[in-house]
C-alpha cells in the first residue's frame, strides 16, 4: 500500500507540470496511471542462492568444448595437436574457476611397441596435457596423471583406425 501512495505522490507533480497550459480535455488524456504491483511488506526479495553457481558450472561440463575429454595423438608422439588446444584451454579455464575440481589425465597408446615403451609414452602424453592445463591457469594440485600404455584400448582392432583411437589422453573429472 505504501508503494501505491509513493507512486501516486510522485506522479501528481509530474502530471501537474505536464498539464500546465493544457485544456481540460487534454488534461484527462495526458498520462496513463502508473501500474504498481502490490506486494506484502513482509516479503523481502529473495537473494540469489550461492549454491546455484556451482550447479550451473557442473552442467557446463557436458556442453561445448568441456564435453570433449579425449585428446588424440599422432603415432609415437606426445605433442598436443592444434585442433585440441581449445579443448584443453576450456578445461584449464574451468579448473581455474573451480579450485575444488580435480582431474586425472590418463595417457594411452596403441598396441604397437613394448609394454614398457608404451607406459612411458602414455606418461609423456598425460604430462603434455597436464603441462598445457597448468600453463593456462589450472593448478598442478588439481591434476593427477596416470599411464595405462596399451592396457585399456578404446577400440579393438589391429589397423590404423583402431590404433588412432587408442593413441589418446583422457581428461577424467574425479571431483567437482
Amino acid at each position: 500500500m505504501k508503494l501505491i501512495r509513493l507512486a501516486a505522490a510522485l506522479a501528481i507533480p509530474v502530471f501537474l507540470i505536464v498539464g500546465c497550459g493544457a485544456t481540460p480535455e487534454e488534461q484527462t488524456e495526458a498520462a496513463p496511471e502508473p501500474v504498481v504491483e502490490e506486494k506484502p511488506m513482509d516479503m523481502a526479495p529473495t537473494p540469489m542462492a550461492v549454491e546455484s553457481a556451482p550447479v550451473r558450472q557442473v552442467d557446463r561440463l557436458d556442453e561445448g568444448l568441456l564435453a570433449q575429454r579425449t585428446i588424440y595423438f599422432d603415432f609415437d608422439k606426445y605433442n598436443i595437436k592444434e585442433e585440441f588446444r581449445e579443448v584443453i584451454a576450456a578445461h584449464a579455464e574451468y579448473l581455474a574457476n573451480n579450485p575444488s575440481a580435480k582431474v586425472t589425465i590418463e595417457g594411452h597408446c596403441d598396441e604397437r611397441g613394448t609394454r614398457e615403451y608404451n607406459i612411458g609414452l602414455g606418461e609423456r602424453r598425460a604430462s603434455a596435457v597436464q603441462q598445457m592445463l597448468t600453463l593456462q591457469g589450472a593448478s598442478s594440485r588439481q591434476i593427477n596423471t596416470v599411464s595405462y600404455g596399451e592396457e585399456r584400448p578404446n577400440a579393438l582392432g589391429h589397423d590404423e583406425e583402431a590404433w588412432s583411437r587408442n593413441r589418446r589422453g583422457e581428461i577424467i573429472y574425479t571431483s567437482r
